[in-house]
């Protein structure tokens, strides 16, 4: 069979009554809105779920899901259906940013104070995100030692962050790290791990991983954050949850704090108070 026909055959096998059930829930638990355009997604998604779990169909899948056995295999679903695409150094102009104004201003105002740096990578993927904000802190003070940060890495997925935490990425996912900074920040792999690069340890020590769902009532993070970097996530929310996740990551901004979305990201017609100053790059004044 043709891999386009056995790929309708596994939409048709998700029925239009079954994906608006399923999608909604998708909704309810992270405000990712699946519209009709991706029943094809979801099923190719939920294909290899259904074998493991011996289901023989999105219908006893989805009954499932609304059963009282069903609320954790809710957060399977949505970690599945979570896009998670990312690359060290994506959208350089924001690191650049972080180098040549942001670090500037705020890092001798900490000094002064005492107070740390705090950055969080609300939307982590991977980890390729905050190990990039890392790397741009830890070099701005190679040059301005004696200030404490952290950064806070969050995502929906447990899947994701636990490929975070470890840390560990391949040849071909590094090739945007500047020489510099692979020797310093990255320890190659020997042995089964030949062709690998993984964190070094002084770094990874700087992040702190936590599952977050930008919509839980409650974000266990530090209240006012200098930096927030959530990116290329807002784009899969419609404009209700948009303004809601905006107004509540703005809130936890400190004064003068900047808050960073995706190049392909807008906060246009959204109330949220903060003053755009650069293409994605918003600060609390």
């Amino acid at each position: 069979m043709p891999p386009s026909t056995a790929l309708r055959r596994l939409a048709d096998d998700l029925s239009a009554r079954t994906f608006q059930s399923i999608a909604q829930l998708v909704y309810q638990h992270s405000r990712i809105c699946l519209t009709a355009d991706k029943r094809l997604l979801l099923a190719n998604r939920l294909r290899a779920r259904l074998v493991e779990l011996g289901i023989e169909s999105f219908d006893a899948y989805s009954a499932l899901l609304a059963s009282h056995e069903g609320s954790t295999e809710i957060d399977v679903l949505v970690d599945l259906v979570s896009i998670n695409h990312t690359q060290f150094f994506r959208e350089i102009g924001h690191f650049e940013y972080l180098t040549n104004h942001i670090l500037p201003t705020l890092v001798p105002k900490l000094l002064a104070t005492g107070a740390p740096l705090r950055l969080w990578s609300a939307a982590a993927s991977s980890g390729e995100e905050p190990y990039t904000m890392a790397m741009v802190v830890a070099e701005y003070l190679r040059e301005h030692p004696g200030l404490a940060w952290q950064i806070e890495a969050s995502d929906i997925s447990w899947r994701m962050l636990a490929a975070a935490e470890q840390a560990i990425y391949p040849a071909a996912s590094v090739t945007a790290v500047p020489p510099v900074l692979l020797r310093r920040y990255f320890q190659r792999g020997l042995a089964t791990r030949t062709g690998s690069y993984r964190i070094q340890q002084a770094l990874r020590a700087q992040l702190h991983f936590e599952r977050i769902n930008l919509f839980q009532s409650h974000y266990p993070v530090a209240a006012e954050q200098q930096v927030i970097f959530c990116r290329n996530v807002m784009i899969y929310f419609d404009e209700r949850s948009r303004l809601e996740a905006v107004q509540r990551l703005a809130r936890h901004l400190a004064p003068g704090g900047y808050l960073v979305i995706g190049y392909s990201e807008s906060l246009l017609g959204l109330t949220h108070g903060l003053t755009p100053v650069q293409q994605g790059i918003y600060q609390r004044t």
